[in-house]
């Protein structure tokens, strides 16, 4: 169990380029169970290992109510193979469904919520992660992000 880890907000600092060719649909709830499994499946281990509990964040539609409105969904017929959370100028819950990992949807779901997030605001566009997501941070810097603060946060 990890006493401490870091967090690090991250701001948008890359040069607007067109929106990938994806059609995002907004959330609804006829897609909740589905959505819960992959959202839980993508941060278990992170929140796991930074014990962050409850591990499995989500287990009732309930919980998305304030937030339903600002998810999108990348879906392949019924199945979703990714979401993305657009919150006025921040981005969050990026998840992409295990079997469609390693393919590219994570950097284009990232790029349709920085245009979309473009296409009614100037302002900053900002994320925030887990150091522990290494891979995530590493999305995110290469897609034009860059830290501009690191929070630790400890449990004692």
């Amino acid at each position: 169990m990890m006493n401490s880890f870091k967090i690090y907000e991250m701001e948008y600092r890359g040069e607007i380029t067109a929106a990938p060719e994806i059609r995002m649909i907004p959330f609804s709830k006829e897609y909740y169970p589905q959505y819960e499994r992959i959202y839980n499946d993508c941060f278990y281990d992170m929140r796991k290992a930074l014990d962050v509990k409850p591990f499995d964040y989500y287990n009732d539609i309930n919980q998305l109510v304030e937030k339903a409105d600002n998810i999108y969904l990348l879906t392949d017929g019924d199945i979703i193979i990714g979401s993305v959370g657009c919150f006025g100028t921040e981005i969050d819950d990026l998840i992409v469904n295990s079997s469609y990992q390693g393919r590219g949807y994570g950097r284009k779901l990232l790029l349709w919520a920085i245009n979309y997030i473009r296409s009614y605001t100037d302002k900053p566009i900002t994320l925030s992660t887990a150091q522990w997501n290494y891979k995530a941070v590493k999305l995110y810097e290469s897609a034009g992000f860059v830290i501009t603060r690191t929070e630790i946060i400890s449990r004692d």
